[in-house]
């Protein structure tokens, strides 16, 4: 829900081994020799892979290595068509993302990104590929009803909405021929999320982790509680200061989060 990073990413030959053919869904900023779990990182509406260099060099140190999903129809995927929805966009993702299921990994995923990283371990249960850990961030629960019609909004109607969530530099928004290239995406990613309809099933069989801002517009603390609607065990719900994009101050501290729910792993 933040106008996506304009900077380039690295060149392929520097993002995943020459034996894994997933660099055009996954990228690997900060490749980690024999990382004891990936972390496999799914962006907000209107996001890029980018959006997870923080993580990808904060957590190579301690050995976590971070693959960050690159959607169609963004920086170096903009020729692409978008995949106008979320259970599109899994069943995309899933074979890219069985390339590196030989070893353990978990899934991290923030606003949007949370509801596809959700679907995806409920895709994955049962079939020995399961990830270790599920970490949803600034997402209320699936089982919350609501209704999204952001991307029916005109185009000053939708920067107002991306600009109150103060996840974006203002002077971006003021940038007609930034706006003119990210509003699309913005555009599907807010009718992907308007489109979803969560279908009851058998609760997650992975531990779960919540993360959410204090003061978030979009997600209310008793939101993001819910979860545990989902969950077949405990949740650890972290509440942290800020709105919808506590991740731009608190990066830091997601980081030693994750660590932590990984230690069991590494």
């Amino acid at each position: 829900m933040t106008v996506p990073a304009t900077r380039a990413p690295s060149s392929p030959s520097s993002l995943s081994s020459p034996s894994a053919p997933s660099d055009v869904w996954l990228r690997r900023y900060r490749p980690v020799a024999d990382p004891a779990v990936r972390l496999v990182c799914f962006p907000h509406a209107g996001g890029s892979a980018t959006a997870y260099l923080r993580f990808a060099d904060a957590l190579a140190g301690v050995g976590v290595e971070v693959l960050a999903v690159q959607y169609p129809g963004r920086q170096d995927r903009r020729g692409e068509p978008f995949v106008e929805t979320v259970d599109a966009l899994v069943e995309a993702v899933l074979p890219e993302l069985r390339e590196w299921t030989r070893s353990p990994f978990a899934l991290f995923g923030h606003s949007l990104g949370g509801t596809l990283a959700y679907e995806t371990a409920r895709r994955l249960t049962g079939t020995g590929e399961e990830p270790v850990h599920l970490f949803v961030s600034g997402r209320r629960a699936p089982t919350v009803p609501r209704t999204d019609t952001a991307h029916l909004l005109d185009d000053r109607a939708l920067i107002s909405r991306i600009s109150a969530l103060q996840g974006t530099d203002p002077a971006l928004l003021q940038d007609e021929e930034l706006l003119r290239m990210v509003l699309p995406a913005l555009r599907n990613d807010y009718g992907m999320a308007g489109g979803y309809r969560h279908r009851a099933g058998a609760p997650l069989s992975v531990p779960l982790t919540v993360l959410t801002g204090d003061s978030d517009p979009n997600v209310s603390v008793d939101d993001a509680r819910r979860w545990s609607e989902v969950a077949g065990g405990p949740v650890d719900l972290r509440v942290l200061p800020g709105g919808h994009f506590f991740l731009n101050d608190r990066s830091e501290t997601v980081c030693h989060i994750i660590e932590e729910a990984l230690d069991h792993v590494r």
